[in-house]
């Protein structure tokens, strides 16, 4: 019983290393994200656009944040003006990404561009694919850590920020995300058309989720408080 007691308790210490482990360094914190993806629901992709606004802790050359299943494109970060590109190296086994620069950035505020592509996968987790009888869907699932799966991101509870989405989907779908619709525009090009939502409050990246396809919504209010049911076509009525 003494053996097991011990067995059991070494293990729990290398969880708990191993969970350390993958922690990101606390010298960086993020403000707000402004995301834009572009989903690909015949060819299971999506390619992304994102800008994080974050505030550094103390002088440093590198930023390291939660990514996987994520090809990066470019990478730039900027501060006071002056933008360098970033050199992107990945730790698959960590779920991390380290963007280094070669001019120091110093303590404060900064922001990352990075242009990236995913898949959207058949995990349930993730921005991942949903099918029908009749077509395909995509929608997400990032609880507890896999909004990393869909954007680089500081992926962990307690560093909140703020979230300014925008989907561009084929015409005839529509999308669904955390805020309410504040625009409808059509392109970029003959088949698309963008949907911007509201700024969300400050929440943790797991709470983000966005849904895309021909859903149709029932409309309306209690208490005052908009509500808004949505679904596929053949289940609308059931949403009154």
């Amino acid at each position: 019983m003494v053996i097991i007691k011990k067995l059991i308790f070494i293990s729990l210490i290398t969880l708990a290393v191993m969970a350390a482990a993958q922690r990101l360094p606390s010298d960086v914190v993020p403000q707000d994200y402004r995301l834009t993806f572009t989903p690909d629901l015949a060819s299971a992709t999506f390619t992304g656009d994102e800008v994080i606004q974050v505030t550094l802790q103390k002088p440093t050359t590198a930023i390291t944040l939660n990514s996987a299943e994520i090809e990066f494109h470019k990478t730039t970060i900027t501060q006071g003006g002056s933008s360098q590109e970033a050199q992107v190296t990945l730790d698959p086994a960590k779920e991390q990404a380290t963007l280094k620069v070669a001019t120091p950035l110093t303590a404060g505020a900064a922001s990352i561009h990075i242009e990236f592509s995913g898949i959207l996968n058949d995990k349930l987790r993730g921005f991942y694919l949903a099918q029908t009888k009749i077509r395909r869907y995509a929608t997400t699932q990032f609880e507890a850590t896999d909004a990393r799966r869909a954007f680089p991101s500081f992926d962990e509870p307690a560093l909140k920020a703020t979230f300014d989405i925008t989907l561009i989907v084929d015409i005839g779908d529509t999308a669904i995300s955390n805020g309410k619709i504040i625009s409808d525009t059509p392109g970029p090009g003959a088949n698309k058309h963008t949907l911007k939502f509201s700024v969300t409050p400050k929440m943790s990246t797991y709470l983000v989720a966005m849904a895309v396809g021909d859903f149709q919504c029932n409309e309306g209010e209690g208490d005052g408080i908009p509500i808004r049911v949505c679904g596929t076509p053949d289940k609308k009525p059931l949403g009154k």
